[in-house]
């Protein structure tokens, strides 16, 4: 970051939150709430962690839950270079990673155009969280050995994935954002090849005191997601894999 630039526009600084447990937060990420003048923050970002934020700062709270946004994207792109152009240390908080499904580079793209300060702290992603609190190794030289992310909501809420290429069986498939579309998702995964008994874990919540996992299989997914009242944030694992986590869950 130019501290010239700093000194006269103010910066932004995008940091990831990571999945919910403030103990996941990385040293810079504490550090950086402690210092801004004015934190933005997502619907995904706990309380716990918000708890952390410098006492004093301005907290503007720009929602993100799905279809239902505070702010629309680009008034909050708008907004953060207003901010820093009055000279203030603005935190982008961001539950997960800001560049995994988090549109940092959206923002940051109009950061740069504008010729404002910026940093991106990453934070750890939502899957990784949730696989290694759950018990469920994204790869594994027995089950699977590569992972895809996707998410399950696009820009004007369609789903439009390369299914074709999701479908191999030695593959791990993590859905962000798939709970309300996860009938439609299973459906297009069996109807391109994948088997309908493919195993798929749903993390609600992942690494915080209220994390719930179900399993089920992609036939049953949409049931059991009923069934069970699964609510955002929540995440799919879908793959051989998820067959580990009765036997190396640990929390």
């Amino acid at each position: 970051m130019d501290e010239g630039k700093t000194a006269l526009t103010g910066a932004v600084y995008l940091v990831g939150s990571g999945p919910g447990n403030p103990d996941l937060l990385t040293f810079r990420a504490l550090r950086l709430m402690q210092q801004a003048d004015v934190v933005l923050y997502d619907n995904l970002v706990s309380s716990e962690i918000m708890e952390m934020v410098r006492r004093d700062a301005e907290r503007i709270y720009v929602g993100k839950k799905s279809n239902n946004h505070a702010l629309p994207q680009e008034e909050i792109n708008q907004l953060l270079v207003r901010l820093a152009l009055e000279g203030k240390k603005v935190l982008r908080l961001k539950g997960g990673d800001p560049f995994i499904f988090g549109r940092g580079g959206e923002e940051i793209e109009e950061l740069a155009q504008h010729g404002i300060a910026f940093e991106v702290v990453p934070g750890i992603t939502s899957a990784a969280g949730a696989s290694c609190y759950a018990g469920i190794p994204l790869t594994h030289r027995d089950y699977a050995q590569s992972v895809t992310f996707v998410t399950g909501h696009r820009k004007a809420g369609e789903v439009d994935l390369d299914w074709p290429r999701l479908v191999n069986p030695s593959e791990t498939v993590v859905v962000y954002m798939g709970v309300a579309q996860a009938g439609y998702i299973a459906e297009q995964l069996i109807n391109h090849g994948r088997d309908k008994d493919t195993l798929v874990a749903i993390i609600e919540r992942a690494t915080t005191a209220q994390q719930r996992v179900v399993t089920t299989t992609l036939t049953e997914l949409a049931k059991r997601i009923e069934q069970e009242a699964i609510k955002p944030p929540a995440l799919l694992i879908i793959g051989d894999v998820v067959q580990l986590h009765d036997k190396l869950k640990w929390c």
